[in-house]
């Protein structure tokens, strides 16, 4: 009996020891990497008319977090952070604050790419891991600005594997990794880290029924991101659009099946180059908030803008492979179908 004692109380105590080593571990991982990560702060203007009908235009913040993955400025952080920002600024865990441009950006995946406008002193770079290894039931830890606190440590279990129905066939299948690590508002592009402090995510949304975190996180895989962001080369446009047809593309008298209505258009985007304009009324329709007034896109790159899948993919298709090409639109504005393109070199041109 009195072996079974000592065996037993020799067993807390190295259960005990490994416990306190594993948290020193962690606690000396956290220091290493967490000055490669940053907070992500935007600004883009918004339209309201609650002042007797009258159209109000604002300035509006938009916060998220992101990852140094290389010594020349690149941050990776979610497509949503910065796709229509005017402006981005990135904060330093030292309280510097650098100026970034948009560079890529894959919204199917929910990653893009920032490069910093100068190099700061002493820029801390993570080394990216290899999400394929990693496995469910695997301890990790994510680093963010949840509502602005930044670099907030929290602590979980990849929970699971998600991949989304690739629409497109020609499109990378795309992998999202499953936590139930706290994620809230702020986290959106900050970095998921296995526990010796490699990324294997980008983090993207919550499944959330009370606006918090509720132990559903995802994150975009770095494997994923890496490919489109790095090999593919995915093309920032800086715009936001809804797909109107049937009924609502009628009543904005579309000359055909279905078209893009532009909601919002990013400063010095290609969208903005191409000399496109933002929807500037907010209205309600069928319970979806749109900004309505802005140009509607008919055909990009001689694909019509249609409700069918291989249209929409083909569309896809052509925008991904834009970077030295020119890029043409047809669009309906003000009644008017018009030609925008930008031509090599970077000259626009409009034709009725």
């Amino acid at each position: 009996m009195r072996v079974k004692i000592v065996l037993s109380v020799l067993l807390i105590n190295i259960a005990v020891f490994i416990s306190l080593a594993d948290a020193g571990s962690l606690s000396k991982v956290f220091q290493k990497v967490n000055p490669a990560v940053v907070m992500v702060l935007t600004t883009e203007r918004g339209h309201s008319d609650l002042h007797a009908g009258q159209e109000v235009t604002f300035e509006k913040g938009g916060l998220g977090s992101g990852i140094v993955v290389s010594q020349d400025g690149l941050v990776m952080t979610a497509a949503h952070v910065v796709q229509v920002a005017d402006a981005v600024v990135v904060k330093f865990l030292d309280g510097s604050m650098v100026g970034a441009k948009v560079v890529g950006s894959a919204p199917q995946a929910d990653v893009a790419l920032l490069q910093l406008n100068h190099l700061p002193d002493n820029l801390v770079v993570a080394e990216l891991g290899d999400s394929d290894s990693v496995n469910v039931g695997d301890e990790i830890f994510v680093i963010g600005a949840p509502y602005g606190v930044d670099h907030t440590l929290t602590v979980g279990y990849m929970s699971g594997r998600r991949h989304p129905e690739v629409v497109c066939n020609s499109l990378l299948p795309i992998e999202f990794l499953q936590t139930d690590a706290a994620i809230n508002k702020g986290n959106s592009g900050g970095p998921m880290f296995t526990m010796d402090g490699k990324v294997i995510g980008i983090v993207s949304r919550i499944l959330s029924f009370s606006g918090g975190s509720e132990g559903l996180g995802f994150a975009a895989s770095i494997n994923t991101a890496t490919e489109l962001l790095f090999k593919q080369g995915s093309v920032w446009t800086g715009l936001e659009a809804y797909l109107v047809t049937g009924t609502l593309a009628k009543a904005l008298n579309v000359p055909q099946d279905a078209g893009l209505l532009i909601q919002r258009v990013a400063d010095d985007s290609p969208g903005q180059r191409l000399g496109l304009r933002p929807g500037n009324i907010p209205a309600e329709i069928a319970g979806k908030q749109l900004l309505l007034g802005g140009d509607i896109v008919l055909e990009v790159r001689g694909v019509t803008v249609s409700a069918a899948l291989e249209h929409t993919c083909e569309i896809r298709k052509k925008v991904a492979g834009l970077r030295n090409d020119n890029l043409e639109m047809k669009i309906l504005r003000e009644g008017k179908v018009i030609d925008l393109a930008i031509i090599k070199g970077g000259e626009s041109i409009e034709s009725d």
